[in-house]
C-alpha cells in the first residue's frame, strides 16, 4: 500500500528502508557511545579534582606545583583542540573520539604509575620509635636516627602524574567538539538541540562528576597502601595533614572506563544520512559542502578571522566574561576542599562528598532552571542579558558575606603561640625551643603533632617534654609532658593528633548553606549567558578554539601560589628538603583564597554591565537602520529555541531573528 502511495517500487522502497533503518541504528549507537565517553571523561576530570590533595602530600610537594598539575590537563586540551576544531571536518570524527578516549585511558594509566615505581609511603613517623628513644636516653636527634638520608628520583616522580594529565587533556580534546558537531550535521534541526542538550546536562552535567566526586570522597578515606599495610598500626587519622588517601585508585577505574568508552566508535562510519531524508542524497551533499567548508579553511585565513573575531567588542566581551568564569570555577574546585579542610576542621573526604552531593546537583539543576525561565517568560537578547548580570551581581554580593566566618589559626606552641599558651605578635617561620625542652634534643623541623591536655598543639611528642606512653596506635596518649605545665596547672598529658578546633565546625553549616544558594544563582546566570552569544557558522569552530584557549588553565597556578604564602610549617623530607604545607595561617589563607576570588568575580560583574551595554547599543544602531560591514559579520546574537513568528511577537525589545549577525 505504501509503494502505491509513493510510486516506489516494492525492492526499491525496501532497500532504501533498509538503509534508513541501519543509519538510525548507527546514529542511536552513536549517542549512546558519546554518552558514556561524557560520563567517562567528566567522572575523570572530576576525580582527578578531588584527589589533588593527596598528591600533594604523597610527593611532598607545594600548592603551587599541584597548581601546575591540575592545569597540565588545560594545557593538553589547548595542544590540540584549536587543530581539531579548525580542521575536524575533514577527518573520521569517530574514530578521532575513539583514539582519544583510548589517550585518556593512557594518560590515567600512566599517572597512577607512579604510585606503583614509588612504593609504600614511609611520610608518618612510628611515635613509640621516637618515645623508645627518649626513654633510651640516646642522645641522637631521634628522626635522625630513624631515617637515613637516601636522595632519589621519588621527590621528581610527580612529573609523571602531570604527564599523564597532559596526556589526558590531549585525548578529551577532540571528544565534545567532534560529538557534538557530529550530531548536528546528521540529527534534525530540533532534535540536535535535544540530544546535545540531555548529553550536555545530564551526563556530563551530572551523574559523572556528581560519581567522580563520590569516589573521591571514598578513596580519601584509605590509606594510600592500602591491602599492603596494616591500618590499625597507623598513628594518624584521615583529619590529619600528613593522611595521603588512595588517589591512585579512581584513576585506574577512570582509564577503565575511557578504554570502555573507546570501543563503540572503532565501529561507526565517518558520516551517516540526514535524519528524515531519503537514502544517502542529503549525506553526500552534505559531505561535499563539509569539504568544500573544510579546504576554504587554510592557515592563510587564520589571522583575517582572528582580527574579525577580536575585532568586535561584543564578542571580545563575552571572551573577558568566560576567561573569568573559567578561572573562578577551576580555581575554586582545585582549592575548595582545602579551603574547608583549613578553615572549618573539616575532614577532605567530607568536603569532597559535599561538594559532589550538594553543590554539582544544584549547579546543573540551575541551569535546567534558567533555560525554563527563558522559555518561560520568552526573554529576548536583551532581556537574557539582564536576567544574566543582574544574578551574577547578585551572586558577588552574597559572596562578600562569606568574610564574616572566621576561625582562629591552630595554636601550636612555638609557632603560633608560645610555650606559655600566649598568642605571638607574628608567626616565625623559624621553631625555637623553650626551658622545658632544651635537655630533649628533639629534632625541631618533625610535625608528629600532639594535643596537650591545655588545648595546646605540640609538634611532636619530644618537644611536649613527654617522656612516656601508653597504648598503641591512634589510641596512643602521653604523660609525664614538661612543656603542657608551663601553660598552667594540668595533668601533664598528651594526646596523639592536633587539638580539635570546635568553633570553626560550628560555623560550617552556614558557609555551606551561603554556597549553595551562590552556586544556584550563578547557575541560573550560566544559561542566559550561552544563550546570548554565539557566531556565524563559518568561524563556529575556530572560535570555540579561541575561546577555550583563554579559558582557566593558569588559574590552579596562581591560586596555588598565593596559598603557600600562608603555610606556617613545611613538612620536611628525609634529606632535609621542604615537603608539602602542615600548618596555614588560616587568616591568611582566608583572605587570599576568598580575596583573589572577589576580585574575579568583582570584574566579572564589571564586564557583564559592559556587556549589556555593548548589546544596547548595537540594538540601538539596527533601530536607526545602520548596519555592520561586511567584513565584520562574523558575530551572532542566537535566541532561545523557539520559532521566528514567535520571537518576533514576544520580544518587545526588538524584533531579531535567530539570523541576526553582526
Amino acid at each position: 500500500k505504501h509503494a502505491a502511495k509513493t510510486g516506489l517500487k516494492p525492492k526499491k522502497k525496501a532497500s532504501e528502508l533498509y538503509r534508513k533503518t541501519k543509519g538510525c541504528l548507527k546514529f542511536k549507537i552513536f549517542l549512546g557511545a558519546l554518552a558514556f565517553s561524557f560520563f567517562a571523561k567528566g567522572f575523570s576530570g572530576s576525580y582527578m579534582k578531588s584527589v589533588m590533595i593527596q598528591i600533594e602530600r604523597r610527593f611532598e610537594i607545594p600548592s603551587f606545583i599541584v597548581g601546575l598539575i591540575d592545569g597540565s590537563f588545560e594545557l593538553g586540551n589547548l595542544l590540540v583542540l584549536v587543530i581539531v576544531s579548525y580542521l575536524g571536518s575533514k577527518v573520521n570524527r569517530p574514530r578521532v573520539i575513539a583514539v582519544g578516549c583510548l589517550i585518556m585511558s593512557i594518560g590515567s594509566f600512566t599517572s597512577a604509575l607512579s604510585h606503583f615505581i614509588m612504593g609504600r609511603s614511609s611520610s608518618v613517623l612510628s611515635i613509640q620509635q621516637v618515645i623508645i628513644l627518649r626513654e633510651l636516653f640516646s642522645g641522637i636527634s631521634p628522626v635522625n636516627a630513624i631515617f637515613e638520608c637516601e636522595k632519589t628520583t621519588s621527590s621528581y616522580l610527580w612529573l609523571i602524574v602531570l604527564a599523564g594529565n597532559l596526556l589526558r587533556g590531549v585525548g578529551e580534546a577532540p571528544v565534545m567538539p567532534l560529538g557534538l558537531s557530529y550530531i548536528d550535521d546528521f540529527a534534525t534541526e530540533q532534535n540536535s538541540a535535544f540530544y546535545i542538550g540531555k548529553l550536555s546536562g545530564a551526563v556530563i552535567g551530572m551523574l559523572g562528576p556528581m560519581l567522580g566526586f563520590l569516589v573521591g570522597s571514598v578513596c580519601a578515606d584509605l590509606w594510600v597502601d592500602i591491602g599492603a599495610v596494616d591500618t590499625d598500626t597507623l598513628t594518624i587519622n584521615s583529619r590529619d595533614t600528613r593522611w595521603v588517601g588512595a588517589w591512585w585508585l579512581g584513576i585506574l577505574v577512570s582509564g577503565v572506563l575511557s578504554i570502555v568508552a573507546s570501543l563503540p566508535f572503532w565501529f561507526l562510519p565517518h558520516s551517516l544520512s540526514k535524519q528524515g531524508e531519503r537514502g544517502n542524497v542529503k549525506n553526500s551533499n552534505d559531505r561535499s559542502c563539509t569539504a568544500n567548508l573544510a579546504i576554504k579553511k587554510t592557515p592563510y585565513d587564520f589571522f583575517p578571522t582572528l582580527k574579525k573575531l577580536l575585532g568586535n567588542p561584543i564578542f571580545l566581551v563575552y571572551l573577558v566574561i568566560t576567561i573569568l568564569n573559567f578561572n573562578i570555577f577551576v580555581g575554586s574546585i582545585s582549592y575548595d576542599p582545602k579551603y574547608i579542610e583549613q578553615q572549618f576542621n573539616v575532614s577532605v573526604s567530607k568536603a569532597i562528598f559535599l561538594i559532589g552531593v550538594i553543590i554539582m546537583p544544584v549547579v546543573i539543576l540551575g541551569l535546567f532552571l534558567g533555560g525554563f525561565i527563558i522559555k518561560k517568560f520568552k526573554l529576548c537578547v536583551m532581556g537574557m542579558a539582564k536576567f544574566a548580570s543582574s544574578l551574577t551581581t547578585a551572586a558577588f554580593l552574597l559572596f562578600l558575606l562569606v568574610f564574616m566566618f572566621n576561625c582562629e589559626t591552630l595554636q601550636v606552641a612555638g609557632l603560633t603561640v608560645n610555650y606559655s599558651g600566649a598568642k605571638e605578635s607574628s608567626f616565625s617561620k623559624r621553631i625555637t625551643l623553650s626551658d622545658c625542652n632544651s635537655a630533649c634534643n628533639c629534632e625541631t623541623s618533625h610535625w608528629d603533632p600532639v594535643c596537650g591536655s591545655n588545648g595546646i598543639t605540640y609538634m611532636s611528642a619530644c618537644l611536649a617534654g613527654c617522656n612516656a606512653s601508653t597504648g598503641i596506635g591512634k589510641d596512643m596518649v602521653f604523660h609525664n609532658c614538661s612543656c603542657v605545665g608551663v601553660s598552667g596547672p594540668g595533668n601533664l598529658s598528651a594526646a596523639l593528633g592536633q587539638c580539635p578546633r570546635d568553633n570553626c565546625t560550628k560555623v560550617f553549616p552556614y558557609y555551606l548553606a551561603l554556597k549553595f544558594v551562590n552556586a544556584c544563582m550563578l547557575s541560573l546566570a550560566g544559561s542566559p549567558l550561552y544563550m546570548i552569544i554565539s557566531v556565524s557558522p563559518d568561524v563556529k569552530s575556530f572560535a570555540i578554539g579561541i575561546e577555550t584557549l583563554c579559558g582557566g588553565f593558569p588559574s590552579p597556578i596562581y591560586f596555588g601560589a598565593l596559598i603557600d604564602r600562608t603555610c606556617l610549617k613545611w613538612g620536611t623530607k628525609p634529606c632535609g628538603e621542604r615537603g608539602s604545607c602542615r600548618v596555614y595561617d588560616v587568616q591568611g589563607f582566608r583572605n587570599n583564597y576568598l580575596g583573589l576570588t572577589s576580585v574575579l568575580k568583582g570584574g566579572n560583574c564589571i564586564f557583564f554591565v559592559i556587556l549589556c551595554i555593548l548589546i544596547a547599543k548595537r540594538f540601538r544602531q539596527d533601530d536607526k537602520g545602520s548596519k555592520a560591514a561586511k567584513n565584520t559579520e562574523v558575530f551572532t546574537i542566537k535566541l532561545p529555541a523557539t520559532s521566528p513568528k514567535e520571537i518576533e511577537s514576544s520580544c518587545t525589545d526588538t524584533a531579531v531573528t535567530e539570523d541576526t549577525h553582526f
